[in-house]
């Protein structure tokens, strides 16, 4: 049964101008010549990569990704044209435990280093402003995932760009699993837009695409589980190609909490 339920859409006016200018990184401010860190406040992020062994993807502290000189290789990086913090996920590559898909992603952290572990209490949200440049079938470019209270290892929503350009929230109906897809928007491959996935007084997910926005009621069930933010390049297809990936460039990525 599903236990999510869309109360309704409206329009939000001025959401695209006010991310552009929360975002750290828009296009017109990045630096082409400065790794990612240069650009993007990444002191609350560390970085997961589809390689190193096994079961163990590698990650990247968030000391070693900070700064114009920080962390960058052909998997995350600044494309040279316009600045963009550019992930790059193929559909063959280290994966963890818990999937068969390959990721190119940031994790959210605190400052001091440990990883963040929020309350659904209260506001939470995570603003982007990007592009998809290339996909196979599906990637996943943000999530609200499952922190620590419980065993489970499920997002709480995951935004997801189609290869046909439809922009989906799959939304998790229980922390045991059973995600419902829900259409939030449409934009063509290539072209840049807007996401804002939040949760507000901890018992409703807005999933804002280009100022329209869908609220999504959390199930009580999901009350145990504190959570965190995820974004970058979650590709959803796997094969034996290490040439057929995602591609998706960011210009703003902020998280806020209150």
């Amino acid at each position: 049964m599903m236990r999510f339920k869309a109360l309704a859409t409206a329009t939000v006016a001025g959401l695209v101008g006010t991310i552009a200018v929360l975002s750290t990184g828009s296009a017109a401010a990045a630096d082409p010549n400065k790794a990612p860190g240069g650009n993007f406040d990444l002191s609350v992020w560390q970085l997961q990569e589809p390689v190193g062994s096994p079961g163990s993807p590698t990650t990247i502290p968030s000391s070693r990704l900070q700064g114009a000189n920080g962390y960058q290789d052909s998997y995350f990086y600044t494309d040279t044209r316009d600045g963009a913090m550019t992930f790059w996920a193929p559909e063959k590559g280290v994966t963890t435990p818990n999937s068969k898909y390959a990721r190119s992603e940031l994790r959210e952290m605190n400052r001091n280093g440990s990883a963040a572990d929020w309350s659904l209490k209260g506001n939470h949200r995570m603003n982007a402003t990007l592009r998809v440049v290339s996909v196979t079938s599906n990637v996943c470019v943000g999530q609200i995932h499952l922190g620590s209270g419980g065993s489970s290892t499920k997002p709480l929503v995951e935004l997801y760009y189609r290869a046909n350009g439809d922009i989906v929230a799959g939304i998790e109906n229980s922390p045991a699993g059973g995600q419902t897809p829900h259409t939030v928007g449409h934009v063509s491959l290539g072209k840049t837009w807007t996401y804002s996935i939040a949760v507000s007084d901890g018992r409703t997910i807005d999933v804002t695409v280009n100022g329209s926005t869908t609220h999504y009621t959390i199930p009580t069930s999901f009350d145990p589980y504190k959570q965190y933010f995820k974004a970058g390049s979650y590709n959803q297809s796997s094969s034996d190609s290490t040439t057929k990936g995602a591609r998706v460039a960011f210009y703003g990525l902020t998280v806020s909490h209150g």
